[in-house]
């Protein structure tokens, strides 16, 4: 075991779920195997705990579109950091990042910051149900871990199965909140009426995109809907913004939502999350309480600002979607010359594929674990930034399609539980043994 195994089976003892973020997990990639820890990172370069240099091509949870220590945002947080973080005053920050992002989205005029995107949702569902004036939720997609979101599955163990995250149990969720959220899959524009026509709904909630294209001008329908029945439509671009567009990619459909949320990428990796909205909505917050103590802290908003101006600068959101496309291509000839059937999902820039076989979960865990020996952080999924050049992505894809051919033959019969050198990666939440 390695510095970064062994610490995290200490932290399993005493850490709470034993680290923060469930796509952070070991357990996730490769159970009893995964370095677990960081050192130091740069670019889209990680060394782990025992001083060992890895490629990473997760860039988990993809927060870093512009590589990981990027030194104009580094800089600017260390000249706020030496002229003070905090203070009894409010920081001028807050102010001039809110014009910038309400320069790039005309349809709004107010903003609210929070330093999560599970923060900045929650903001989001009580701005919508105080405008509103109705508790009911619509919603379509992952949009964190809170009360109002984990209601869903009182009503149905499995409501939330199809919204990134199988198997979130609501332990802890009050009862009271069963059937006031309800699901419904994207493109299904008839289940979402239905359910406003039947559940007094006050809020739609959804993702602009995550794995599906909309269809049969559905996002333009979603909008009217809301209109007709007084509904405030609320759009998560917390994974979705700045990485298609320089802004939100509910831009490039054309259609602006009532509020939206934008977080990850905005900090390029501080913690700052952005809730966008129109004045109607957004001066709901004089009615009811929102307020939390380090949503003033200065760093997150100087970073924000600084990562703007970056993205700008490099165009970031052109690059990252050039290199996902190029990966995508690579992928799709790999499947056809191994004849592995593939399906891959997601942003360009968020890109992921899976092997269409039932033992598709077991192949995942088997690249990690013959990737990370050949020095990358590497699964079925790459989140890229503007650190991966060509030079490293065609090596990574010589890597890969090796372990292509493996699976190939695991396909004509060879055992690949006999190739795992541990337990198979987990899919979704699972308690920890």
């Amino acid at each position: 075991m390695g510095k970064g195994q062994k610490l995290y089976s200490k932290a399993k003892q005493i850490v709470a779920g034993g680290n923060m973020l469930l796509s952070k997990r070991p357990e996730m990639f490769l159970p009893e195997q995964w370095p677990s820890y960081f050192s130091k990172s740069k670019g889209c370069e990680v060394w782990d705990l025992d001083g060992k240099r890895y490629i990473d091509t997760l860039m988990m949870p993809g927060t870093n579109s512009l590589g990981y220590n990027y030194e104009e945002i580094d800089e600017a947080v260390k000249e706020t950091i030496n002229s003070g973080n905090m203070s009894t005053l409010n920081a001028p920050e807050e102010v001039e990042l809110t014009e910038r992002l309400v320069e790039l989205h005309p349809w709004a005029d107010m903003a609210r910051f929070a330093r999560s995107g599970g923060e900045a949702n929650s903001v989001a569902i009580r701005l919508a149900r105080a405008a509103s004036g109705k508790d009911n939720v619509a919603f379509c997609g992952y949009h964190g871990w809170h009360d109002w979101y984990l209601a869903s599955n009182l009503s149905d163990s499995k409501g939330l199965d199809g919204h990134l995250l199988p198997g979130l149990d609501p332990h802890g969720v009050p009862k009271n909140l069963k059937d006031s959220v309800h699901p419904f899959e994207y493109n299904n524009f008839d289940k979402l009426e239905e359910i406003v026509k039947t559940k007094n709904i006050g809020v739609i909630k959804m993702e602009v995109y995550r794995n599906k294209e909309p269809e049969n001008n559905f996002l333009h329908r979603v909008r009217k809907l809301a209109n007709e029945h007084n509904i405030v439509l609320v759009f998560d671009e917390c994974t979705s913004g700045f990485r298609k567009n320089f802004g939100g990619l509910h831009k490039l459909y054309d259609v602006e939502p009532d509020v939206a949320m934008f977080g990850k990428a905005l900090g390029n990796g501080y913690a700052v999350t952005a809730v966008l909205g129109k004045r109607e909505v957004m001066q709901a917050a004089e009615k009811s309480f929102i307020s939390s103590t380090f949503w003033t802290e200065r760093i997150g908003s100087s970073a924000a600002l600084a990562t703007l101006k970056a993205m700008d600068k490099e165009k970031s959101w052109e690059k990252i979607t050039s290199t996902g496309e190029s990966i995508n291509k690579e992928w799709i000839k790999l499947s056809q010359e191994y004849e592995l059937p593939i399906t891959i999902s997601g942003l360009a820039a968020l890109t992921t594929f899976t092997f269409k076989s039932k033992n598709a979960l077991a192949y995942k865990t088997l690249i990690t674990q013959e990737m990370l020996k050949k020095g990358y952080l590497a699964a079925t999924a790459v989140y890229v930034c503007t650190a991966h050049t060509p030079e490293i992505i065609k090596t990574y894809l010589e890597n890969l399609k090796s372990l292509f051919q493996i699976i190939k033959e695991c396909e004509e019969g060879r055992d690949v539980m006999k190739l795992l050198e541990g337990p198979i990666a987990h899919s979704g939440f699972k308690r920890l043994n």
